[in-house]
């Protein structure tokens, strides 16, 4: 017997995938997560909302994944031999327009997650948990190389830290967040919190 989610993959080709996940961040972008209905995404990418749903289950994964896709690979692989250079590596990946917009989507995505139980679900199983399991790989090498002190109190708001400078950037300053914001603050703030020397 197959696993049922291995045969509701195969359906799709990656690059079938990648494009209705385009499609999908195109509309929420337009219309937001809340307007957004499994219609529009079948209207939109030619296809059936029997395969939407067969291969996604609902609106709230097709969303999330189609966020997670759209990250530029895992950062767990970034390994330049320092946990600074690894950071500056992270924050370098997307340059400042994709940064940009990637920003809005996240906010009006957190914003819909508030209410929407489902889509809050999904989005810390599919986005949030895998994204600091990967942290905590960096993490781990950065205090196997002596770089942090295991038992540094800091560590366990280093996700909190990095994700409130990206989120909080265009709240507080009325700008979206940059490369050169976020390298800035690795130096200023999480660096010296986890007792780091900048060079």
């Amino acid at each position: 017997m197959t696993d049922g989610g291995t045969a509701r993959r195969s359906r799709i080709t990656p690059e079938r995938e990648a494009e209705l996940y385009q499609a999908v961040l195109e509309l929420l972008r337009e219309v937001g997560y809340d307007a957004l209905t499994m219609d529009a995404v079948a209207a939109r990418t030619r296809s059936s909302k029997a395969t939407l749903y067969r291969q996604w289950g609902g609106k709230a994964e097709l969303v999330v994944k189609a966020m997670r896709c759209q990250k530029p690979g895992s950062i767990a692989d970034i390994d330049t031999g320092s946990l600074r250079g690894d950071l500056h590596a992270i924050v370098a990946r997307e340059d400042d327009y994709v940064m940009e917009r990637n920003a809005a989507l996240m906010r009006a995505l957190a914003m819909a997650a508030h209410t929407n139980s489902e889509l809050r679900q999904a989005f810390k199983e599919l986005l949030v948990e895998p994204e600091m399991e990967e942290l905590q790989r960096i993490i781990r090498r950065a205090v196997d190389r002596g770089e942090i002190r295991a038992d540094n109190p800091a560590l366990d708001y280093m996700i909190h830290m990095l994700v409130g400078a990206f989120a909080t950037r265009s709240l507080i300053d009325d700008l979206p967040p940059t490369r050169e914001f976020l390298a800035s603050y690795i130096d200023a703030v999480v660096l010296p919190a986890l007792g780091v020397p900048v060079h």
